[in-house]
């Protein structure tokens, strides 16, 4: 099998409102823009832009992946592909091209996601979830608020943890620097946003204050759903709120996939390699990817968990028994912002800038996303000179 490399990997920053004006397709098309100008591509050599987008409708709708190639002047011969795993549809897209340089059928892959909630609000694609009520109770579907306290119910945590751990969030971020960002321009050059919006002063006075943010969902019948799939569970504690849920941002992330041969040709140097990686429709994933790697929890040096919720890394933690100080060392999603389409590819952004920084080896990102499923990738850093 050959192997799959990460050449490089930007990111734009994630916009709370800022970004509004900037439509999906041009996100994507700055960085498709800065990766042909930073390596001086030759876009005819690649053979597919996979993109990941959560709501694939009006302007990030149809193929985005093969307008945006187009849409950045791109050679013709770079198709398009546009994906949709929910919330793991960035780090999908990346798989899915590691996947197509291991089957050697391809070389040259540039894979991420892009998501505007600004200007396509979650759940305008509509779907049987949310349009047919005879499948969603059929699928015990319940929003992810509420399964996000079920999972804190089910893991016995606090109010306090949950704060304790969004405040940790927001400060971290607060300090990072991230070698990966990629500043948003106007056609004119100007600029828009050259930091991570959402991140805003916080303290555990301010977080304790807010009331929590689902109650009313569960009250409204999703409770019930909840403790039918759960029936040793006499109620949901409903401890979430705004503070300690990810803020819903507008962003895009790419990565340039390749094979060792792939890369040669155009004189690139591999940042790292794709070790394993999974997907699973019930949580596993990152279990799944070790197990494939032939590796153990403590092989890995740092990680990247989805935070679209605290609960989701407090979870992570309790049941791997990896130590906080090893996850989301720069932040997620609550204090760095969610942009659904494009959050898989980013944490992969953030997690090869801090192997590179700290000079360590091996990493693993992964996240859930709705329906139950998460998706996980290890990747290891190529130490070798050129």
């Amino acid at each position: 099998m050959t192997d799959a490399y990460i050449y490089d990997a930007i990111r734009t920053p994630c916009g709370r409102d800022s970004l509004h004006s900037v439509k999906p397709i041009s996100l994507v098309t700055g960085l498709l823009t800065e990766l042909r100008q930073r390596h001086q591509l030759d876009t005819a050599v690649i053979d597919d832009v996979v993109l990941g987008c959560m709501t694939p409708v009006g302007d990030q709708g149809a193929d985005i992946g093969r307008t945006a190639a187009l849409a950045a002047g791109w050679d013709a011969r770079a198709a398009g592909l546009q994906i949709n795993r929910f919330g793991a549809s960035g780090l999908e897209a990346v798989n899915l091209a590691a996947q197509k340089i291991r089957s050697g059928w391809e070389e040259l892959v540039v894979a991420g996601g892009v998501e505007s909630v600004s200007r396509v609000p979650p759940g305008e694609d509509g779907g049987p979830w949310s349009q047919d009520p005879e499948t969603s109770l059929r699928t015990g579907y319940m929003p992810p608020g509420i399964g996000a306290d079920l999972l804190a119910t089910l893991d016995g945590c606090s109010r306090s943890q949950l704060d304790e751990y969004a405040l940790d969030s927001q400060h971290k971020a607060a300090a990072a620097g991230f070698a990966s960002l990629v500043p948003v321009r106007d056609l004119n050059g100007v600029l828009i946003l050259a930091h991570d919006e959402c991140i805003k002063p916080t303290t555990a006075e301010m977080l304790a204050m807010l009331k929590p943010a689902y109650a009313e969902a569960g009250a409204a019948g999703y409770d019930s759903v909840a403790l039918r799939r759960h029936p040793q569970l006499q109620s949901i504690a409903h401890l979430h709120t705004s503070g300690t849920t990810a803020c819903a941002a507008d962003g895009a992330a790419l990565a340039l996939i390749g094979s060792r041969a792939g890369g040669a040709r155009l004189g690139l140097r591999p940042r790292a390699r794709v070790v394993s990686l999974a997907v699973s429709g019930d949580g596993t994933a990152a279990h799944k990817a070790l197990k494939k790697a032939g590796l153990s929890i403590n092989d890995i040096d740092l990680f990247e968990v989805g935070e679209a919720f605290a609960a989701d890394a407090l979870h992570f933690m309790l049941h791997s028994g990896v130590a906080a100080e090893k996850v989301n060392v720069n932040g997620g999603a609550i204090a760095l912002g969610l942009a659904p389409g494009a959050a898989g590819c980013m944490q992969l952004c953030s997690l090869l800038d801090e192997l590179e920084r700290r000079q360590l080896r091996r990493g693993l990102a992964t996240l859930s996303a709705a329906g139950g499923m998460a998706a996980a990738t290890i990747i290891e850093r190529v130490t070798e000179r050129p």
